[in-house]
């Protein structure tokens, strides 16, 4: 299975630097820039989809919509598995005040929120569910249009990464990460579109690969290969 993930569409609260998890808020006037982009970036790829997959939240499902429209699926999948942590009573929230009141926001992956989740309850949800599809939908192409904090679980498990290490790495809008699966094992991983910050960091050369071994391996050259 092939997994292309994207980052759904910028918010108001994305925007002001607010918290989101399970809660939604309107889109930026400008969103269209960023999805047009991605899509434009994945027809350039020649990347043809079996089905799109969203989390359960609003912005996540509109966005995956879109991509829907645009390569002429007519069903998106959403599943609650797929969503934000849930940062529960911190929703709108300034990221400086739950920087300054809360020491373990994004150091401690089992910190829970208060009425919400860890972001390791939200990882396990999130890779079972991409488990899952590994074994039920083989030689298949499927677009996930998830959020930030999901996507830095999926790529810290999927890598083999040290998670509290990785809880703050940048996935912006014009992101698009490629996971390539042999079973339940993530073979490859490449980046296809605005680069994260597992890359910009140095904590992730691309393209990534996995020898039969497990261990990571350096390869050199870049891009989508089918």
């Amino acid at each position: 299975m092939r997994a292309i993930v994207v980052r759904h569409y910028q918010t108001l609260l994305n925007a002001s630097d607010r918290i989101l998890g399970w809660g939604d808020a309107p889109r930026v006037d400008g969103w269209r820039a960023d999805v047009n982009y991605v899509q434009n970036r994945l027809r350039e790829e020649s990347v043809h989809f079996d089905a799109i997959y969203s989390s359960g939240l609003e912005r996540a499902r509109q966005t995956a919509m879109f991509y829907a429209r645009c390569n002429r699926i007519h069903i998106v999948h959403d599943s609650h598995q797929l969503n934000e942590v849930n940062y529960g009573l911190l929703y709108g929230k300034s990221k400086k005040w739950v920087a300054r009141h809360i020491p373990e926001h994004k150091k401690d992956p089992d910190y829970v929120y208060p009425e919400g989740e860890s972001f390791r309850q939200m990882q396990q949800r999130s890779v079972s569910f991409l488990v899952a599809l590994t074994e039920s939908c083989p030689g298949q192409t499927l677009l996930f249009v998830i959020h930030a904090g999901v996507i830095r679980g999926l790529v810290s498990h999927f890598l083999g990464l040290e998670y509290a290490e990785n809880l703050k790495r940048k996935i912006s809008h014009r992101y698009i990460g490629q996971l390539d699966f042999e079973g339940a094992e993530c073979k490859r991983y490449d980046e296809l579109g605005q680069k994260s910050g597992f890359v910009r960091s140095g904590a992730v050369n691309l393209p990534y690969r996995r020898s039969m071994s497990g261990v990571a391996q350096e390869s050199t050259g870049s891009g989508l290969y089918l």
